[in-house]
């Protein structure tokens, strides 16, 4: 039985700007670095976020099959309850202009943000998804 999502993975071009972002705005910790196929960010005690350059990833590779996605990805971060203004002004202060605000019907709140690949990155703060 499937248990939960140990790795996502979105496709980066320029990897320090990246890095730039997902470590030095959102405070991701870096727990590898395999430039110039990727980086990796722990995002929770059993999750981490891996960014591939989309050039190297469609290459052979003796670890792991061939892959790759064309086009803009998604990625949701859940954050701590009630701190969703503090993330707005830290994303506002890093110079990360809010795309998009929405209250879901859960009660739930989302933050909707671009990285520097043009991504489109989500802070949740509760859960938009019924049980």
């Amino acid at each position: 039985m499937i248990q939960r999502i140990l790795e996502t993975i979105l496709y980066c071009r320029d990897l320090d700007e990246a890095e730039r972002f997902y470590a030095g705005t959102l405070g991701l910790r870096r727990v590898s670095d395999a430039r110039p196929r990727g980086l990796t960010f722990r995002v929770s005690p059993d999750a981490v976020l891996i960014l591939f350059n989309p050039d190297l990833t469609p290459l052979p590779h003796p670890d792991v099959p061939a892959h790759g996605a064309p086009g803009h990805g998604h990625v949701g971060f859940g954050v701590e309850a009630g701190s969703l203004e503090r993330w707005r002004r830290r994303l506002e202060e890093a110079g990360c202009p809010i795309e998009r605000e929405v209250r879901w019907p859960t009660g739930a709140r989302s933050l909707y943000v671009r990285d520097p690949e043009r991504h489109s990155v989500e802070l949740i703060d509760g859960d938009p998804w019924p049980a």
